[in-house]
């Protein structure tokens, strides 16, 4: 399995946000990796840690969220790798809840986001988004 950390989305997964919405809740998983340095784009001396800049990125984005009725359900830091094997670790998981896919991209739209884009640009070495929904529930041992 070939892992590739990114920025920014593929033409092919950016078409995947404007498919149909099925009204399900959607839990994004981010899988984060930090630069160790901030370096921002339009050339701003900083002397933040891409981790410090990530933070700044998401103090905004959870007011954004709350604006569209989402919210952050999980955010931890991640220690060591237990099973399988990876190349490099990722430094943060963090999964946002979205009532909806219309709502993701509602808040994808809000002018303030551009702005915030610039400390996560800045921040992120890569990270995977992972789009998932809540499994119906598994049948019990005495159901089957």
């Amino acid at each position: 399995m070939e892992v590739n950390n990114e920025i920014m989305p593929s033409p092919e997964q950016m078409a995947g946000f404007f498919e149909p919405d099925d009204g399900r809740e959607v839990h994004m998983v981010n899988l984060l990796k930090y630069k160790s340095l901030a370096v921002y784009a339009d050339g701003r001396e900083s002397q933040l840690t891409g981790r410090e800049a990530y933070r700044l990125y998401t103090d905004g984005v959870q007011q954004c969220l709350a604006e569209v009725g989402g919210h952050v359900s999980f955010n931890a830091e991640v220690r060591r790798l237990t099973l399988g094997q990876v190349e490099d670790l990722w430094d943060d998981v963090v999964v946002a809840v979205y009532p909806n896919r219309s709502a993701m991209m509602a808040m994808m739209q809000l002018p303030e986001m551009a702005e915030l884009s610039a400390h996560r640009s800045a921040g992120l070495a890569g990270q995977l988004n992972i789009e998932t929904v809540v499994a119906d529930a598994l049948p019990k041992d005495n159901e089957q």
